[in-house]
């Protein structure tokens, strides 16, 4: 059993990786991708027990600024977490840093984004404990930058995905709002409850090959709304065929977060290619340019005034298994491994 485990990590570690293999698509923003990377600027965390988290972090602070701006955390997947800066250049999440999109974060008209990083070269994949030393690394950022602690929000794909869960779920009282994308985590019923009044929004595609649309995602959403006090503030995007913002094909059905990145808009600032949207309620939502995933976080505080914790907060002593949700059956894990061959012949 010990060494099949050992088989399935391996594997797992290489279709997820050469899943996670993709280019930056050539949108149409005023300013170059590049250049709005060069945007964010290094940091790092204190050290919690064994580990600090590093990340790379956009101001829209001035010089002088005193205002208080709203923060957004944002949670890397699998293969992007290896060096630094990766987590910003692979994922299109920089594209918040552009003068258009900051302009939607109101009303501060600005927002912080903090993109950590795992310590995937330590064999570290946003495991369970990194929690608190990111809960760290959050706080001395709020200590350190004019930060609207009512205004902290947090999301991530894939195992980030998961990470934004287990964070919302060890500190609902951190986060005003949560979105977490493909989630490679399904929240245990004992942890529902910790997420009843946060709004979230919950991104993924049927087509998914590594984190099961229908036997994972589906029931992880279902258990958080018979739970939630705020279901009609919440909402489940679903994509089909994945694509980028301008239309063409991404290299796998598990790249949901490209839509996330580009404000749940198309280029020309319509409906996103192969996307439907519901609340929590089930009901159809239609999103209306330029009122995407950034006015929705907008909409949404917390009490949270900036006092540091300790521990793992909920998931303290609870069953906070490190499992991800990849493979829902033996199928997927076919379907997977098919889709991973297919792109290697295809590169």
């Amino acid at each position: 059993m010990k060494m099949f485990k050992k088989l399935m990590a391996v594997v797992l570690a290489l279709v997820f990786a050469l899943s996670c293999v993709s280019t930056v698509s050539a949108l149409s923003l005023e300013t170059d991708y590049g250049t709005l990377c060069n945007e964010f600027v290094f940091g790092e965390g204190p050290v919690v027990g064994d580990y600090s988290i590093d990340y790379r972090y956009f101001s829209p602070a001035k010089e002088g600024d005193t205002a208080k701006y709203p923060l957004v955390v944002w949670l890397h997947g699998m293969g992007d977490g290896a060096e630094d800066g990766k987590q910003v250049a692979k994922s299109e999440i920089a594209y918040w840093a552009s003068d258009e999109f900051q302009a939607r974060f109101q009303p501060a008209g600005g927002a912080y984004i903090l993109a950590a990083r795992s310590r995937e070269e330590d064999g570290k994949f946003w495991d369970n404990d990194l929690v608190e030393p990111l809960r760290a690394a959050i706080e001395d950022f709020v200590a350190n930058n004019n930060v609207d602690t009512t205004r902290i929000y947090i999301g991530g794909y894939s195992m980030g995905g998961k990470m934004t869960l287990k964070m919302s779920v060890a500190y609902p009282e951190m986060f005003a709002a949560a979105f977490p994308i493909c989630p490679a985590w399904s929240v245990p019923e004992e942890y529902v409850g910790c997420l009843a009044d946060l709004p979230l929004w919950l991104t993924s595609s049927s087509r998914d090959p590594l984190v099961n649309y229908y036997l994972a995602v589906t029931p992880t959403w279902e258990r958080i709304m018979a739970a939630s006090n705020v279901a009609e503030d919440c909402r489940f995007s679903t994509l089909t065929k994945v694509c980028y913002a301008n239309g063409k094909k991404t290299s796998s059905s598990h790249h949901a977060w490209f839509s996330v990145n580009y404000d749940m808009f198309s280029i020309e600032n319509g409906a996103y290619p192969n996307m439907s949207t519901v609340n929590g309620l089930g009901e159809e939502v239609t999103l209306t340019y330029p009122n995407g995933m950034i006015s929705w976080l907008s909409q949404f505080t917390s009490d949270y005034d900036g006092t540091p914790v300790e521990g793992m907060g909920n998931l303290e002593g609870g069953n906070n298994t490190d499992g991800m949700v990849y493979f829902a059956s033996i199928c997927d894990f076919f379907n997977a491994l098919f889709n991973a061959i297919k792109m290697i012949f295809t590169f």
